[in-house]
């Protein structure tokens, strides 16, 4: 597929991306600051599932919603994986580990994805297993500088564990039977993690800490910049150049998001990262690089690959590259 004429959108629409999602990181870190972490989360899962439920609803009619109980059920089982076990247990990390940080650890879901793909017996090229390796070097050199820094270490490791629900949901959802269309997908996903999320912040004491008097308008314009711009806009810009673009053009965000998380985090909050936070960040980034070329080749001939139709994974801030959500769907089988 090639750009075209419609050069102008989608660069457009992939600046959005670039920037939005990674801008996400910030926006979370400025909400947490004054609200309780999971409640956050769930409010806003909740409200942008609701307006894209009603973007369904005007577009398609309500019957659209209506996609099967076992494929709501599945999709609410990827939602919770993905948006309550990856982007809830970010918000819960971001109130200790700086934002820039935790993206440059979210950068490894496509390493989590290649390890749970051979784990199902797929076939894995040896460039991706070098692009693994490299990535657990780089993931150590960021916790060998957490651990001697400001950073607690024990919330560090809760953004690795975001990332492999992140990966775990996003390969799920090409492997059972979900609504096939994408904005469906999310809105069900987005609902049930929205609303699982807010019982659980009880669960947590949450609901004790709430004091409206003390969220500073900081932390409300954070809040409303995730689900405005992080839930809605820049996925629906994603899914058209999902549409309309190359897929070795549109996974570039899975780097650019990543430095475009740093750079805020270091102009608008003061983060500053060591040198060694610095290399192992450029340590995965190019290993995820490496793993992304790797797996947009043909599949070897010895695992033929039937034809699917690639459903984005959507997962909040991070959504897996498109050659990973084409070499999960064509081995889902």
């Amino acid at each position: 597929m090639h750009v075209g004429a419609n050069s102008v959108k989608v660069w457009t629409a992939l600046s959005i991306v670039y920037v939005v999602w990674g801008s996400t990181y910030l926006a979370i870190r400025f909400t947490v600051e004054t609200m309780p972490a999971e409640l956050s989360g769930g409010v806003r899962f909740l409200i942008a599932g609701v307006i894209l439920a009603a973007v369904v609803v005007v577009r398609r009619g309500a019957r659209a919603l209506l996609a099967g109980g076992i494929r709501l059920r599945n999709a609410a089982i990827c939602g919770l994986l993905v948006l309550m076990g990856g982007n809830g247990t970010v918000v819960i990390a971001e109130t200790r580990v700086p934002s820039g940080l935790t993206a440059l650890l979210v950068a490894s879901v496509p390493l989590w994805m290649i390890v749970m793909r051979r784990a199902t017996g797929a076939y894995i090229r040896g460039l991706t297993y070098v692009g693994v390796v490299l990535g657990l070097g780089g993931v150590a050199l960021l916790f060998a500088r957490s651990g001697g820094g400001d950073t607690d270490l024990r919330y560090a490791a809760l953004v690795l564990m975001a990332a492999f629900f992140w990966s775990l949901g996003s390969l799920l959802a090409t492997r059972i039977d979900v609504p096939g269309e994408p904005m469906v997908l999310t809105t069900v996903e987005m609902l049930a993690a929205g609303v699982v999320m807010i019982l659980f912040a009880g669960v947590r004491g949450e609901y004790a800490r709430v004091d409206l008097a003390t969220i500073t308008t900081k932390s409300w314009l954070a809040l409303a910049y995730l689900i405005v711009f992080g839930s809605l806009v820049a996925f629906s810009a994603y899914i058209w150049v999902f549409a309309n673009a190359p897929t070795s053009l549109v996974s570039t965000y899975a780097y650019v998001n990543p430095a475009v998380a740093v750079a805020l985090g270091a102009l608008l909050a003061g983060e500053r990262l060591a040198p060694t936070e610095i290399l192992g960040g450029l340590v995965i980034l190019t290993a995820v690089l490496l793993v992304v070329r790797s797996e947009a080749k043909q599949p070897a001939p010895a695992e033929p690959a039937e034809p699917a139709e690639p459903v984005p994974a959507f997962v909040g801030d991070v959504t897996p590259p498109p050659e990973l959500v084409e070499s999960c769907s064509s081995s889902a089988r």
